[in-house]
């Protein structure tokens, strides 16, 4: 984490307007349940967001709902066990992890497994303070390799 330097600029912005747009067609009610249909295909909250935004031309699910959509998710109890960027951090780390045992003197890349599991630690430790994961939840790097082939 390098806090000298300011964040970059590239990432995407949010729409300006708050508030339902006029040219919306769906109910908070029809998108609820586009988001409930979308979860149930195996879809994670952050692709649900996108699929929403480019082929239903919702912008944002929380100006239309005012839910976002881990919230309405949670109500429907289809939200997943592990937050998401815990579980794509995971992932990074296992898809590492396989990338060493086949180039073990790559120093490079164990400089950065390190770095993926202590941002791994630091979520767990988040997510356990605010109740998200149970207090008993471990990071071991034999139950992240189970974790990413279960859901893969």
């Amino acid at each position: 984490m390098n806090k000298k330097r300011e964040k970059g600029k590239s990432h995407s912005t949010r729409p300006v307007s708050v508030g339902t747009p006029k040219w919306l067609r769906l109910e908070p009610e029809e998108i609820e349940e586009l988001v409930v249909e979308l979860a149930k295909k195996g879809y994670p909250p952050s692709m649900i967001g996108i699929i929403l935004r480019d082929q239903y031309g919702i912008p944002l699910v929380k100006t239309v709902t005012n839910k976002k959509i881990t919230q309405i998710l949670k109500e429907r109890g289809l939200l997943p066990q592990i937050p998401e960027d815990l579980y794509n951090l995971i992932r990074r780390a296992v898809n590492v992890r396989r990338h060493l045992s086949e180039h073990p003197k790559d120093e490079n890349v164990k400089k950065g497994l390190q770095e993926i599991e202590s941002k791994i630690r630091r979520l767990v430790r988040y997510y356990k303070r605010i109740g998200r994961l149970p207090p008993n939840w471990e990071y071991s790097p034999e139950t992240a390799k189970l974790l990413a082939s279960q859901s893969s």
